[in-house]
């Protein structure tokens, strides 16, 4: 009878574990990880790797190790520690094969790049943790839970690399603006890591020879020996290769430092000299130490738990001191299983080891998760990346307002894509305008950096139905709710491709003279318009579409901007398309009046630039070089067009492979004229950039690779298209709020969801665990079932012998 149900059980398992790997193979899609960290043949490395191996299996950190082991070929004879963890042996670079240079700290890009070249385990990763030997972890480090992306990688802070804000970026990097003084823990998508790795190995070599700039005023090296050149070279072939990091300066403590209040770190780096009362450590002396290969001997115990306590009464300075002892215990815990492993006899008892091998160390150095810093929920301190190495250019933020819509997802992907390519100095935000009820369904928070906003589309006063108005009410909001150190501020819309980086100094932006693009169909500057609005109506300025701000009149001048947009659109009576110059004559455009409005107000007096910006199917000034195309009008070239308003309802975002039609090939356009050209070549680079832009956001989604999803989504989302297209030219125009329910509605019944996979994926978690636990339960049935059984006969062989006994 066990023997049956034991059968039917491993049976039923058998036949679910294909569809357990299927799934966890889906929830596991695009996120394999490995570690990696760079050593030498020698004692020294050694004990660290011991230490830093056993906190990462401490810590259970997900995916493999390698240990990239350079040796020079006169060391491998008679080096010890082969068998120290999975290793992957190296080409020493410690003296230059070509210069003779000795540079031991060369040897980690070198590692890296040989890595990336030679190991089979590089094809089979999609991110990639790099570490210093010198650390112990204490709780797993995820890529994507730190908040890395393709293209931005996490690391932690490395303050003074001062090399960056001066002349040696300005030797090192033809961007100097996007060298971030980074270092001891990187995170990064590993096709980041394969361009960025030969730049990080030429990079070091060329600042390791520049010594005319050693110094330590120029690059902040205390010894001004050259001997951090390895991380000037990854912050340069970094900044080469346009990668932006995640900063932080919490993940990471010296042992020694006191962290800040309410963080727990992560990584302990041992790379200085810290002591707990008359205890103290430093891992230069121990430079020639074999301790790994002495049986059973440790580093010299730091105080214990309880003697900590009654060293200080300040709360936080003694959490620096048990991060101290932590660090310590946690390599010498290594440092014992290390021993038993390569079999030392059992250790002599004593009270430390006692301690080590207890439930209170145990609980003490249980695995911590990252939570970030707590960030109030109404309070957001934004830390924003030097625009320039040199300190007399600005820092810059960019700013964008969209809705909780589909319409505004495939805009901001678009527009995600371009700033990334762009070398937009600073970083970026999205306003996003929803009412509680919108967020409640919305699938779009992932796609960029997210400030949310309460939506004013219904105005809350006089219930008037204005999306415009969000712009200027979502960025009072930013203003009074987030702590920002840019000096300049960048606002765009969503509907805009970038072409290139938009600074204050390239276009002269600066206090008290905004820089923006014309608007010339404002045409109520010049009329009644302006007297009936603005006390200062000479100083209005018919602009629009890309601003640069400085922070300062930005603060001064958002409350205006939406006050005059709320009186402006309440002005129905000058409505009219001769007064504005709006072709519905429905006061769409009283955001764009209450722009210039509230600036003519406080006297700010725009540069108004032609070369900054350009509707795709306009024809393009001479030689101008356009940072942004702005695609808010119908454009077309031959017999293809597009119009935003016809993809209104469609949900190109949440459809796998979704995409608008392809604009013809440029090889194919005809040589008109010179104008006619470059007019419609601009047109097929803002289209394509589009179709970029979803085509990698489909591919980031893991979108399966199945033709008929593809065609019978795509051809489904198109339908829609040309129907609002042609309700559009018909004049079928419905109140906004009802055509986008109905369409909303209809696209809902014909097109998957692609969030369908995430319910299967979910679904297929709970089924696993269902059988695990009826597993368990049969399991249990089957073992008492056989100890009744055992009992019986053992209660019956006593029986006989009783018996015998009495025959």
């Amino acid at each position: 009878m066990a023997a049956a149900i034991a059968g039917a059980v491993a049976a039923a398992l058998l036949l679910l574990c294909p569809a357990w790997a299927s799934a966890a193979a889906v929830v596991g899609e695009g996120r394999r990880l490995h570690t990696l960290f760079s050593v030498e043949c020698g004692d020294y490395f050694d004990w660290q790797a011991v230490g830093l191996l056993h906190s990462l299996r401490k810590a259970g950190q997900p995916g493999g190790v390698t240990r990239l082991l350079s040796c020079a070929e006169d060391q491998l004879p008679s080096y010890r520690g082969l068998r120290i963890g999975h290793t992957l042996q190296v080409p020493s670079f410690s003296r230059h094969p070509r210069t003779g240079d000795w540079y031991p700290a060369i040897n980690k890009p070198a590692g890296v790049v040989h890595w990336l070249k030679h190991s089979p385990e590089a094809d089979n990763v999609d991110w990639v943790v790099i570490l210093d030997a010198d650390q112990i972890i204490r709780g797993p480090i995820v890529p994507w839970e730190l908040g890395a992306e393709k293209g931005k990688p996490f690391a932690a802070y490395y303050g003074y690399l001062k090399g960056c804000d001066n002349i040696l970026a300005q030797l090192h990097t033809a961007h100097p603006e996007f060298c971030d003084k980074v270092g001891g823990i990187l995170a990064m998508h590993i096709d980041d890591l394969r361009a960025l790795a030969p730049l990080w190995l030429s990079k070091t070599e060329e600042v390791r020879q520049d010594k005319s700039h050693w110094s330590t005023n120029i690059t902040g090296d205390i010894y001004g020996m050259g001997w951090i050149s390895e991380m000037y070279g990854y912050a340069f072939g970094a900044a080469e290769v346009g990668l932006r990091h995640k900063i932080n300066d919490d993940i990471m403590i010296y042992p020694g430092y006191i962290p800040r209040p309410g963080i727990e770190p992560l990584i302990l780096h041992y790379g200085l000299p810290f002591k707990v009362g008359n205890w103290s450590f430093s891992k230069l002396e121990h430079h020639e130490d074999g301790i790994v290969y002495d049986c059973n001997r440790l580093f010299p115990p730091p105080p214990f738990p309880r003697e900590v306590e009654m060293m200080e009464s300040d709360p936080n300075v003694k959490r620096g001191l048990f991060l101290s002892i932590e660090c310590i215990n946690t390599l010498n815990e290594g440092l014992l299983l290390h021993h038993a492993s390569v079999g030392c006899p059992k250790a002599q008892w004593s009270k430390y080891l006692s301690f080590l091998k207890s439930r209170r160390f145990s609980e003490l150095t249980k695995p911590k998760y990252w939570k970030g810093q707590k960030v109030d929920s109404t309070i957001t301190t934004q830390h924003v990346a030097l625009s320039k190495a040199n300190s007399e250019y600005p820092k810059i933020h960019t700013l964008f307002s969209t809705e909780c819509s589909s319409y505004f997802d495939w805009q901001t992907v678009g527009l995600m894509h371009s700033f990334r390519l762009s070398g937009q100095p600073g970083n970026i935000t999205r306003l996003l305008s929803c009412t509680d009820e919108d967020l409640k369904n919305y699938k779009g928070h992932d796609l960029a950096p997210t400030h949310y906003v309460p939506s004013m589309s219904r105005h809350p006063l006089t219930g008037d139905w204005y999306p415009a108005i969000n712009k200027p009410a979502a960025v009072l909001h930013w203003l009074n709710h987030v702590q920002t150190d840019a000096e300049f501020i960048v606002v765009l819309d969503a509907d805009m491709i970038m072409r290139g980086p938009i600074t204050p100094w390239e276009y002269g932006a600066k206090l008290g003279h905004p820089v923006s693009t014309p608007y010339e169909y404002l045409i109520g500057c010049d009329n009644i318009l302006a007297k009936i609005h603005t006390r200062n109506p000479s100083a209005c300025d018919k602009v629009g579409g890309v601003i640069i701000m400085h922070i300062d009149d930005l603060r001064r001048f958002a409350i205006l901007w939406l006050h005059k947009s709320e009186e402006v659109r309440a002005d129905k009576a000058h409505y009219a398309t001769n007064i504005t110059g709006d072709i519905y004559a429905s006061g769409w455009i009283s955001e764009m009046y209450g722009y210039s409005f509230a600036a003519a107000e406080i006297n700010l007096r725009h540069i108004i630039r032609r070369d900054i910006m350009i509707y795709p199917g306009y024809v393009p000034l001479p030689g101008a070089k356009y940072k942004v195309f702005h695609y808010g009008l119908r454009f077309g070239v031959g017999n293809w067009s597009f119009d935003k308003a016809d993809w209104r309802n469609a949900d190109v975002v949440n459809t796998c492979w979704a995409k608008f039609p392809e604009p013809p090939d440029p090889a194919t356009i005809m040589q008109e004229g010179l104008d006619a050209r470059e007019r419609d070549l601009l047109s097929i680079e803002c289209a394509r950039a589009l179709n970029k832009a979803l085509y990698l956001h489909h591919k980031r989604r893991n979108c399966p690779r199945i033709g008929t999803i593809h065609s019978t989504s795509s051809n489904k989302i198109e339908r829609i298209a040309h129907e609002s297209s042609r309700n559009r030219k018909r004049g079928k125009f419905e109140s906004m709020d009802v055509a986008r329910e109905k369409t909303v509605e209809r696209a809902a019944a014909t097109i998957p969801p692609v969030h369908r996979s995430r319910r299967l994926a979910r679904s297929s978690r709970m089924w696993i665990i269902a059988v695990w636990a009826v597993s368990i339960v049969v399991f249990l049935l089957v073992i008492s079932m056989f100890f009744t059984d055992r009992r019986r006969s053992v209660s019956r062989s006593r029986v006989s012998r009783s018996l015998k006994a009495h025959i």
